[in-house]
């Protein structure tokens, strides 16, 4: 097997019984990295500290990484222009944020039948943000329909 130190220098090709010797006399564990080679690659270090380190290294990656939510708006067919422009509003703010939008339209009684405005709603609500790229179309379900809109710019 070919050995490596712990700082890193290659000690060179040694059998197993020599390996473990050299680790056991440096008081650290030899661990095999690449034993898919022709020559097993294996290095000396302390796995304990090693495990430690790639826990860190991972949960520093973990909270640096952007928690993208979707958050929900909701909207209707019969919304007013102050009510439109404050949602609107609050949803840039969102898509600044890089998180996403879930418009979510209501029909009460009677809306079911004009699908159509509510369609339009969704689609002048998406317009009015601005540079969104649309993940989901608006689509019927139950009494309802959703439209999932993302931070970026639009398609075409």
């Amino acid at each position: 097997m070919r050995l490596i130190d712990s700082d890193g220098t290659q000690i060179g090709i040694v059998s197993i019984s020599e390996a473990l010797l050299k680790a056991e006399e440096s008081g650290l564990d030899l661990i095999e990295i690449s034993p898919n080679l022709e020559v097993p690659v294996c290095k000396l270090m302390d796995y304990g500290k090693y495990k430690y380190d790639l826990d860190k290294k991972e949960q520093k990656a973990k909270k640096s990484r952007a928690q993208n939510e979707v958050k929900g708006i909701r909207l209707s067919v019969k919304i007013g222009k102050h009510d439109f422009d404050t949602k609107a509003k609050r949803a840039k703010e969102f898509l600044e944020k890089g998180h996403k939008i879930s418009l979510q339209l209501r029909f009460k009684g009677r809306e079911m039948i004009h699908r159509d405005l509510g369609e339009k709603v969704l689609r002048d609500f998406a317009d009015s943000l601005g540079e969104t790229i649309t993940e989901q179309e608006p689509k019927m379900l139950g009494r309802g329909m959703t439209m999932v809109l993302g931070p970026g710019k639009k398609k075409g």
